[in-house]
């Protein structure tokens, strides 16, 4: 299974990486690689993460790569990584769900 991202998951890794940077760039790097390992086993495993609990959904799921939140939609040949969110931060349904 095909794994892409968002332009916005996109930009939310870089302001995540940024953002931990300014306080450790070597958490920063590490944080970067466990999101990278856990992202490329959903290629293999595209139902390990669970349904995002405010849609209930089963095409719209989440893996946590502590403090965030990386949501995905699963298709029938691809996943694409929708949204990267800190765990804290309010859900907002409009940046994952259509």
């Amino acid at each position: 299974m095909k794994v892409t991202w968002s332009p916005l998951a996109e930009g939310q890794v870089d302001d995540a990486i940024a953002y931990i940077a300014s306080d450790n760039p070597a958490a920063a790097l590490e944080w970067l690689e466990r999101l990278l390992d856990r992202v490329k086993s959903l290629s293999g495993f595209p139902d390990s993460g669970r349904v995002v609990p405010e849609l209930q959904r089963e095409d719209i799921r989440e893996i946590i790569v502590s403090p965030y939140r990386v949501m995905y939609r699963r298709g029938a040949d691809l996943v694409e990584i929708a949204a990267v969110r800190h765990a804290a931060r309010e859900f907002d349904e409009d940046e994952i769900a259509p």
